[in-house]
């Protein structure tokens, strides 16, 4: 496995090593694989290009098969950007045609990857995908558009970088809001219990302890001693709250639940996360910093911390209590 993705790297770094094309004047074409990409482009990019996004809201990318038009798009594109640590599993070999091809084909995480001890792996030792938990990490993936778009439309590469280091700031302040939030959560408490192991990188950046039924990729099977020993971790620890994901089954979820009060413990849960998909198109928990915005502040507030109810930026769309 780790073979296969470093050659899916070495295939994106050929690919980024063409010369610079001439293109036609309007906007150029960008697919990005999942919500989170698309919407960075679009804040770096802004009107300069046009951007798709292949993995919409409440769908599993670590399940998602390409369709035929998927691989029509990414065909026609200037650009694609993708995870980059096998999130799109299924779409790997989609990929690697495309950056073998000459098609500028971009991991986002590029940079992180040379980053001695950042990337996080699980038991099986496959890389954990979902850096953009981190706010700082996501922030990394930023520079790595921001360089890519400027190589391929050097005329407009001061546009890019003012986008870039405008976006970043608001980056920032969530990264602060995160932190101080989750800091105000009563020790004892900061537990995070979800449906699959996608917070590891939140829980490193902003010091919670996270437990997930399932492992970094939702293919992954939870079985029952699993659920036994959650149960008793939910007991021993009088955690308040667990937490489903829009983008998995909350089956597992509410076996947890049941177990604990066959034990004596109430938990409720606290909410419905988003970890590997964003909200719906055109809202604010359809945007990075509003996904991130609503994990956190709900995550917050469920766990017995002090967040305000409409998140950082007074934007959430309904009250996180």
């Amino acid at each position: 496995m780790r073979l296969y993705l470093s050659l899916l790297f070495l295939a994106s770094l050929l690919a980024g090593c063409n010369d610079t094309p001439s293109r036609e004047e309007g906007p150029y074409r960008v697919v990005a694989t999942v919500g989170m990409i698309a919407d960075v482009v679009r804040e770096i990019a802004g009107p300069l290009a046009q951007v798709e996004g292949l993995i919409g809201e409440g769908v599993d990318p670590h399940l998602y098969k390409p369709t035929a038009s998927d691989v029509k798009a990414m065909q026609a594109a200037d650009v694609v950007f993708y995870n980059g640590l096998l999130l799109e599993g299924k779409m790997t070999d989609v990929l690697v045609k495309l950056a073998t091809s000459g098609k500028r084909v971009h991991a986002v995480t590029e940079g992180l990857t040379e980053e001695s001890g950042y990337v996080l792996t699980g038991a099986d030792e496959h890389h954990d995908p979902h850096v953009w938990m981190d706010v700082k990490g996501w922030i990394a993936a930023t520079r790595v558009i921001e360089e890519a778009l400027a190589e391929f439309d050097s005329a407009n590469a001061d546009t890019y970088r003012t986008n870039a280091a405008a976006y970043r700031e608001r980056l920032v302040a969530l990264d602060d809001y995160a932190r101080k939030s989750l800091g105000s959560v009563p020790e004892q408490q900061r537990v995070l219990v979800t449906a699959h192991d996608a917070f590891q990188y939140l829980a490193r950046a902003y010091g919670i302890e996270v437990r997930g039924i399932q492992g970094i990729s939702t293919e992954s099977e939870a079985g029952v001693k699993d659920i036994e020993d959650l149960v008793s971790f939910l007991v021993e620890r009088k955690i308040p709250a667990v937490f489903i994901e829009s983008s998995v089954s909350d089956k597992n979820v509410r076996a947890l639940i049941e177990g604990a009060a066959a034990k004596g413990h109430a938990v409720v849960i606290g909410g419905e996360l988003f970890s590997d998909a964003m909200g719906s198109a055109g809202t604010y928990e359809g945007t990075y910093l509003g996904m991130i915005d609503h994990n956190i502040t709900l995550i917050t507030r469920a766990l017995g911390g002090s967040a305000p109810e409409n998140g950082f930026q007074g934007k959430l769309s309904a009250p996180h209590s």
